[in-house]
């Protein structure tokens, strides 16, 4: 192999700082969105469950229209066109606004999520037994009150699994912002690259980094199955 390696590069300044921010720009950009996606899908994923015919509709017409069209393609709608939708005043005051690469990822990556959890929530309720449903109603609670206390919390457990993968996703799939300008840590890692021309050692900080993160976030989701699990339905042998 012809290749002299020379991972001092990476310590050495602006390198160095650009990976910190990058990380934390990826971190940060991956939380912040499964936040607001978590919080949708659960939305979501109850209004398909109601029993108004409108709400059905609604909630499936968001999941299959963020669910079928690419994300990658849903970054540039949100970045490139839904400016140009706003009022004018409306579009300046946006294209004005600090971080506008970050927002624009952020809503995109955070609806693109939340019609997939939105199905995992749907799945999770759908598996409760109809008798819990029964029960609950008959000690008087509304139906508002069954799912804040019973249901959602029940289907949350039993999907804990399907959940965690969700969040490894929208993490992995943090790389497409770059495309946006956003300075995640792929995009800090090209840049690093192109200066440097050190290929291999600028995307290992990259592939290092999502490994890192990915094995942290099994291994915490393991321990919070662990602790919530429901006998005999997310227990292991």
């Amino acid at each position: 192999m012809n290749y002299d390696f020379d991972w001092s590069i990476l310590w050495e300044e602006p390198h160095r700082s650009r990976i910190v921010e990058g990380l934390q720009t990826t971190l940060q950009l991956s939380l912040f969105a499964w936040v607001l996606a978590l919080g949708l899908g659960i939305l979501i994923g109850s209004i398909r469950m109601s029993n108004s015919r409108f709400l059905r509709i609604f909630g499936s017409a968001y999941v299959e229209l963020f669910r079928n069209i690419p994300l990658l393609l849903q970054l540039f709608i949100w970045f490139f066109v839904f400016p140009l939708l706003l009022p004018r005043d409306w579009m300046l005051s946006w294209n004005r606004m600090d971080n506008v690469p970050f927002l624009t990822a952020l809503i995109g990556l955070s609806l693109f999520t939340s019609a997939r959890v939105a199905e995992q929530i749907r799945s999770g309720i759908s598996s409760i037994p109809k008798g819990q449903l029964d029960a609950a109603y008959s000690t008087g609670l509304s139906s508002v009150q069954t799912y804040r206390y019973i249901v959602i919390p029940y289907a949350f457990r039993v999907m804990i699994p399907a959940i965690s993968s969700e969040f490894l996703t929208i993490f992995k799939n943090s790389a497409l912002t770059l495309t946006i300008g956003v300075a995640e840590i792929t995009n800090t890692s090209r840049a690093i690259e192109a200066w440097s021309f050190r290929g291999i050692e600028a995307y290992s900080v990259a592939s290092l980094t999502y490994m890192a993160t990915t094995a942290s976030v099994v291994i915490f989701m393991s321990w919070l199955e662990h602790a919530l699990r429901i006998p005999g339905l997310i227990g292991r042998r």
